[in-house]
């Protein structure tokens, strides 16, 4: 099986380079969920702006805990909250006796931990006050019932051109949260604009797009105590148009808040626009703490980085620095990749060692945000033999995706893979993966990296 190994050299900064970032959106005008319920009479906010807009600007981890939703982590008064509400809902009227949500029976005696598990999702967007739950859990029956929200999974809404772009569902997290992603800045294409949202009854159907891709996801979660019980929402603000979308995000942000109640662990901002921070800092002081611990906020440039902290680079999209192209998952789990870190001033050779003679290793290669050298070569084992350049050094621009190649040696030898950052300043995230292919008595054998060493 190849060896590999890194090899890193260390080239002085340039002092002309400079990190810069930029992009636009509001984050008012922002579709995402909202668990917490507007509050008439904020608390006072005590830190002054220049303070708020600093600590907004540089916000890029979550502290959110998750709940547990096992019963005995429960304080009395929560327990006690949740039976009142079990007890309410059965004597509030005929109909919630049988009420039931993603095939879970609210009141049934056989799942009792799985019904646990969505009425504290409404307590607790209530702060455990019973009352507020039930009106909210009420209201929520009904619109699922008028709206038709357990079939709309199957319906076919004509919406083949957004899907993957404007709002998908694509692979895990680290804890094996379900991701997913928007993206409205397509819409800043007034065709496309027209086309999807020109009259009322489209906006209509495109809202019922939205929570078709929203109940999706939500059918890839446990609903069990200990389970994957959320999902991560990941929001791209590059290029938003927030005027023409203004209504569209209310009424997405509506259906979501009043329907949805902490279905989303975190919420991860990425392309952030540098007004963002004042927005944010006007904005904060209507939301709760548990609200705000859920954001993850990060500026244009840093998205490969910020995500890959939470996400694996193979359950990536392409588009986002990772190694996931669309469709992958159908042919189940992706092939893990190896992550490493290009710093700034760094040159960083990636050797596959032990290709034997007529094998083909395919291989790719992401860095987040390139911007930077790249190049591969085949070094064969023999003294007298010379070196191949299979990809010659070229420049690797910010905006490209992860690259994908493949070589056939006719000699035993090792494949370097070279990424060169040595002109920045700027540290990088970045991961690769292959498979060494040979033919040996008509049989094939796959060799694939796991880890780096």
């Amino acid at each position: 099986m190849p060896k590999f190994h890194l090899g890193l050299s260390q080239i002085p900064h340039s002092p002309s380079m400079e990190d810069h970032s930029s992009s636009s959106m509001s984050i008012l005008n922002t579709p995402f969920l909202l668990d917490t319920p507007k509050q008439s009479s904020p608390k006072p906010y005590k830190k002054n702006l220049v303070t708020t807009l600093m600590e907004a600007a540089t916000f890029t981890s979550s502290s959110f805990k998750e709940d547990t939703y096992f019963i005995s982590h429960l304080k009395s008064s929560e327990k006690k909250a949740l039976q009142e509400l079990k007890n309410k809902l059965l004597a509030s009227d005929e109909n919630n006796k049988n009420a039931s949500m993603w095939g879970v029976s609210l009141l049934g005696n056989d799942n009792d931990d799985v019904a646990d598990v969505l009425l504290l999702k409404f307590l607790r967007a209530r702060d455990f006050r019973v009352n507020d739950a039930l009106n909210m859990l009420v209201k929520c029956l009904a619109w699922r019932k008028e709206f038709g929200a357990d079939n709309v999974v199957d319906e076919e809404l004509g919406f083949k051109e957004l899907e993957g772009v404007v709002a998908f569902t694509h692979g895990y997290d680290r804890e094996g949260h379900p991701v997913c992603y928007n993206h409205y800045g397509v819409f800043k294409d007034k065709d496309m604009y027209e086309r999807i949202f020109g009259d009322e009854e489209k906006l209509k159907n495109f809202l019922r797009w939205r929570v078709q891709v929203l109940e999706r996801g939500i059918k890839l979660l446990h609903f069990k105590p200990g389970g994957v019980n959320s999902l991560i929402q990941v929001t791209d603000l590059k290029d938003m148009p927030k005027r023409e979308l203004r209504a569209v995000s209310n009424h997405i942000l509506s259906l979501f808040q009043d329907n949805y109640p902490e279905m989303v662990a975190r919420k991860i901002f990425i392309n952030v626009p540098w007004y963002f921070s004042m927005l944010y800092s006007m904005f904060s002081p209507f939301l709760t703490q548990r609200t705000k611990s859920k954001f993850v906020i990060s500026k244009e440039g840093n998205a490969a980085e910020t995500l890959y902290k939470f996400i694996r680079p193979e359950n990536i999209p392409v588009q986002y620095g990772g190694l996931s192209l669309p469709n992958e998952f159908q042919n189940g789990p992706p092939k893990p990749a190896s992550e490493f870190t290009v710093k700034g001033g760094e040159k960083v050779n990636i050797q596959i060692e032990g290709v034997e003679g007529g094998a083909t290793i395919k291989w790719e290669i992401v860095v987040g945000g390139w911007d930077l050298e790249y190049s591969a070569e085949f070094v064969p084992n023999s003294e007298g033999s010379y070196t191949i350049a299979v990809e010659k050094s070229r420049k690797v621009e910010a905006s490209s995706l992860a690259i994908q190649n493949s070589f056939t040696s006719k000699e035993a030898g090792k494949m370097v893979l070279s990424v060169d950052n040595s002109a920045s300043k700027k540290k990088k995230v970045a991961a690769y993966r292959y498979v060494v292919r040979k033919c040996n008595n008509n049989t094939q054998s796959d060799m694939l990296q796991l880890s780096l060493k």
